[in-house]
């Protein structure tokens, strides 16, 4: 199964884990990439996961990141198809970049997009071509 994890979920392990959401979300993102690793998950990257991670700030997040790219089964590119997906995502409340990278995981195909970014789980009821959840909720619903 091809998952797609947009930038939050990458960055959510240097994130103040002294708040029990972020600390949970964070293990379960972390089981999340082991399942990668042993192969029960294809991770799939794009052009935008690569934007938003070069303007990270911090070396070591950024470098931390951007080495879970060797593990990607596809690198999407920008293509006119993919553009007009996030427009129409862009017109139910989406902001531009959440868009694109959301485009990005349904024109792959991908079952599952994870995220930790509220207003991305907010609208994701709005979206039936793919399931929107944050890696405790991919961990409830595929893991268990």
């Amino acid at each position: 199964m091809k998952i797609y994890l947009d930038n939050c979920c990458f960055n959510r392990p240097f994130d103040d884990q002294s708040q029990i959401r972020i600390r949970l979300e964070s293990e379960a993102k972390l089981k999340v990439q082991e399942e990668i690793l042993a192969g029960k998950f294809q991770l799939v990257w794009s052009y935008i996961l690569d934007y938003e991670n070069n303007k990270n700030p911090f070396l070591e997040r950024k470098d931390w990141i951007s080495e879970w790219k060797k593990y990607a089964v596809i690198d999407i590119q920008e293509n006119p198809a993919l553009i007009e997906i996030a427009n129409a995502l862009n017109n139910k409340g989406f902001l531009k970049m959440d868009s694109l990278h959301i485009a990005c995981a349904i024109f792959l195909k991908c079952p599952y997009f994870l995220t930790t970014d509220d207003k991305i789980l907010k609208l994701s009821g709005t979206i039936a071509e793919i399931q929107i959840t944050d890696p405790i909720g991919f961990i409830k619903e595929v893991l268990s």
